[in-house]
């Protein structure tokens, strides 16, 4: 019979209380994918909903919620969007917003907008973005949707993380994605856009 030495014991108890925190932690949460994705879209509506009221405190507590569902479902490891298959992928891609809509506040979309002169695709992330947790403003990729015309970059494709700013009661999603081109573009590009080099096109 092996005998755990003194740092086996330690990590061991360590392991057993972090399992019995996520435990509580996650008690109110479903711990299958079928209860969870109906679990998951009704926090995006609430998410929604404290977003339009900018009640951040509330709106920064689901996503919390939403990571520990997701590593609930990921059995309380790491990795909740690790791939195509971890819960936290599952969960955004099943619960996006339809092709071409607008989405919701915490709810993935990639929807077509016009910006000053531009038509721009915009891919947006949800609840399990880059900096979900930490920053107000989601994540998103601008596309050039006419490649023959001037664009954000010369590469017809620019990535927005980390924006800061102000929430106001019903800014939409949509509306903030053109706000942050239209001050990109007159800040970072003092109103020149750029042409996309042939090899992008």
């Amino acid at each position: 019979m092996t005998q755990l030495g003194f740092s086996g014991l330690l990590t061991e108890a360590d392991t057993a209380n972090g399992q019995r925190q996520l435990d509580k932690a996650t008690a109110h949460l479903p711990g299958a994918m079928a209860e969870a994705l109906p679990c998951y879209r009704r926090m995006i509506e609430r998410h929604h909903a404290a977003m339009s009221a900018t009640d951040i405190d509330k709106a920064m507590s689901i996503r919390e919620d939403a990571h520990l569902l997701a590593a609930k479902l990921n059995g309380g490891t790491c990795g909740i969007i690790a791939g195509p298959d971890a819960p936290g992928c599952i969960l955004e891609r099943e619960s996006a917003a339809a092709p071409g809509s607008f989405p919701l506040w915490g709810q993935a979309g990639d929807f077509i907008l016009t910006a000053g002169t531009m038509r721009v695709r915009i891919e947006m992330c949800g609840m399990f973005g880059i900096g979900s947790t930490s920053c107000l403003f989601p994540g998103f990729h601008a596309h050039a949707v006419e490649r023959d015309r001037p664009f954000l970059s010369e590469t017809g494709f620019r990535t927005f993380l980390g924006v800061s700013g102000d929430l106001v009661p019903g800014l939409t999603p949509e509306d903030f994605a053109r706000a942050v081109i239209a001050a990109h573009v007159d800040r970072e590009l003092k109103g020149r856009l750029k042409a996309i080099e042939p090899r992008h096109r």
